[in-house]
Order: structure tokens, then C-alpha cells, then sequence
């Protein structure tokens, strides 16, 4: 499974588990095709989304003018979250690239380029704070 699948899964993932209240490993089960096994990635991002959770719905309300973290639509709750865990805790992954992969799972997952636009105005405004 590469990063982008993992990504992909992690939001599916985390949707379920904001929707549903489910644990982290039925839901990734619950995202996996027939036969595939899951990547320490996916893990990784999940689980590290959880742990960080308190922190991470603070960094997003601060980023957002008029707005809070449970005013989002569901699935772009999901994307931000994961992207600002990626963008914060894994070191090795350039924020750059966390951004752009956030954004394009937005306008895949969206049925309209309002959303992408909007995962972006916060998460570069993130990517901001976190380069000073």
C-alpha cells in the first residue's frame, strides 16, 4: 500500500470513527479491501491523529476565522485532521507535501472545488505558523 492508499484509508478511517465512535482498528478493517493488509503508514496516521486529537482541533480553530473544527463537513474534518498530524509529528514527510496530498483528497472526496480550496486556505495558513 503506498502513501497516497494509506492517506486515502486514514481519512475513510477517521470519518467512521468521528461518525460512529468505532476503535481504530475496526475501523481500518472496515476500510480495507478483500485480502489487503494495512500499511504501517495507515496506522501510523490514524493513530497518531487520536493521540493528538486535543492539540490538533486547537492548531485548526486557531487557523479558522468564523469558524470551529465541528462546524466542518465530516470528511473535511477528517483531512485536516490527518494532514495537521502529518504536518506536525512526522518529521520526515515535507509539509509541503502534506499540504498538497490534503488538498487533493479534498477535491477527490468533494463533489465540488469549494473544499479544496478551503483545506487549503487552513492548512497553508498552518504551514505559515509552523515555518516561523
Amino acid at each position: 500500500m503506498n502513501r497516497r492508499v494509506a492517506r486515502i484509508k486514514a481519512v475513510q478511517s477517521l470519518y467512521q470513527i468521528d461518525m460512529t465512535k468505532i476503535g481504530p482498528d475496526e475501523a481500518i478493517e472496515a476500510v480495507l479491501e478483500e485480502g489487503e493488509e494495512p500499511s504501517s503508514f495507515l496506522h501510523q496516521l490514524v493513530e497518531g491523529t487520536l493521540n493528538h486529537l486535543e492539540e490538533i482541533d486547537s492548531t485548526l480553530n486557531g487557523a479558522m476565522d468564523h469558524w470551529t473544527i465541528n462546524r466542518v463537513a465530516n470528511v473535511n474534518r477528517a483531512i485536516l485532521r490527518m494532514a495537521v498530524y502529518e504536518m506536525k509529528w512526522e518529521e520526515e514527510i515535507p509539509v509541503s507535501v502534506s499540504l498538497n496530498e490534503a488538498i487533493d483528497l479534498a477535491k477527490g472526496f468533494s463533489s465540488d472545488d469549494e473544499s479544496g480550496k478551503f483545506v487549503n486556505g487552513v492548512l497553508s495558513k498552518i504551514a505559515g505558523e509552523l515555518k516561523e
